[in-house]
This record gives structure tokens, sequence and C-alpha cells, in this order.
């Protein structure tokens, strides 16, 4: 067992170097995060050795985890601070999440799949992410009750931002989130202001579509 840890560790510094440093993203705190979290775990058995590659794999439930420059891409985009509060919207695997927990003070994450939030639901008490608080909900409503959000990330693909996001979003706070149509997105970066919303885009994406209310109808 210490053996295979010393190997994945290697792989993901590998990891880190290669797929994520060399593309430009150099925020320490995504960094150490990268380096940190055991991806293996967070993916099935059969796929654990595949774990680092430089693709998304499958989980389950027609859903991926993220190809590891995203992650790393998206998790640098919202600016974080060790004392923010962060909500996720698309819980996955868990991955993400346990990302954003080694530099926020709070994630809370949403995700409308039962079964993949029970399994990430009980990967956090496993590994020991305390600081996670996971909800089996719609996604796109937000989590009202424990807003306003210094960071929102959405890990799926919306026609549109949707509009409680924005609402729960506080003053100077930073959401990323791909936007366009289920082939092809854009990933949008929020940032709410006193004046309004500034937003710039960070590239071309293809995530799964967001479903709910203010997302995508059909599942």
């Amino acid at each position: 067992m210490e053996g295979d840890s010393r190997r994945y560790q290697r792989q993901r510094e590998a990891m880190v170097k290669n797929q994520i440093e060399t593309r430009g993203v150099n925020d320490p705190g995504t960094l150490a995060a990268m380096r940190r979290v055991p991806r293996h775990l967070f993916v099935n058995e059969a796929l654990m050795d595949q774990a680092y590659n430089d693709h998304p794999l499958p989980i389950g439930e027609q859903q991926t985890i993220s190809q590891p420059y995203i992650v790393a891409m998206m998790t640098e985009a919202l600016q974080l601070n060790q004392d923010d509060r962060v909500l996720e919207i698309g819980t996955g695997s868990g991955y993400q999440a346990a990302v954003l927990a080694e530099i926020a003070y709070r994630v809370y994450t949403i995700e409308r799949n039962r079964t993949l939030y029970e399994s990430a639901r009980k990967m956090f008490e496993g590994i020991g992410y305390y600081n996670i608080i996971a909800r089996y909900s719609d996604g796109t409503i937000g989590w009202r009750e424990e807003s306003p959000f210094d960071a929102i990330m959405v890990t799926a693909g919306a026609p549109e931002i949707p509009k409680p996001l924005v609402d729960q979003l506080a003053t100077g706070g930073r959401m990323v989130i791909p936007v366009g149509s289920s082939l092809s997105q854009k990933m949008i970066k929020v940032v709410k202001e006193d004046q309004g919303l500034h937003q710039s885009e960070l590239g071309g994406c293809r995530f799964v579509r967001l479903v709910g209310q203010y997302g995508w109808r059909d599942a």
C-alpha cells in the first residue's frame, strides 16, 4: 500500500508538471491542491491506473471526471482565498470539490443524481474532507439559505447562466461556468461588481449538460 501511495504521488507530480504548469496554470494554491488530492480514489478501481492521464474518465451514470487541466484551470479562475465559501454545482465524483476544499474555508456542493451524491458523500467522509457539505438537489437553483458565496463553480454546460446563481454570488464574487449548446460551450468567468456583472471567456470546452429548472429540462 505504501508503495502504491508513492507511485500515485509521483504520478500526481508528473501530472502537475507536464499537464498543468506547462499550460499556464501557476496559482500556488491550485497547484498544491492538485498535488495533494488522490484523484485515483475518485474513479472506478479498474481505471485507477489512468487517473492521472491527460483526459476525462467515465464515473458511471453517464457522467465523467474532468481532465486534470480543466479542473486546475477552473479552480485557478476562481481566485480562491482560504476564508472563501464556495458553491459547486455538479458534485460528480467529488474530485473537484476536494480540490476546492484544499484551498477554501468551506465547500457546498450539489448533485442531482442520487447515486453520485451518495458515493461522493461517503468519499468525503472516508478521506476526511470535513469542510465539504454535500446536498442532493437541483443545482440550478443554488443553495439560497447558505448564500451569498464568494465563488461558484458549475461543472456542467448550461444554455445560459442561471439567474439564481448570480443572485447568490456575493459582491466581488467569482463564478466559472460552461455556457453554450449541448455539443459545444465556452468557459465563462463572471465577476459580480457593484456596477453589475463582468464576463470574460476562458476558452472552448465541452461538458455534460446542466439539467434542472434553470438548465436543460431533459435528462
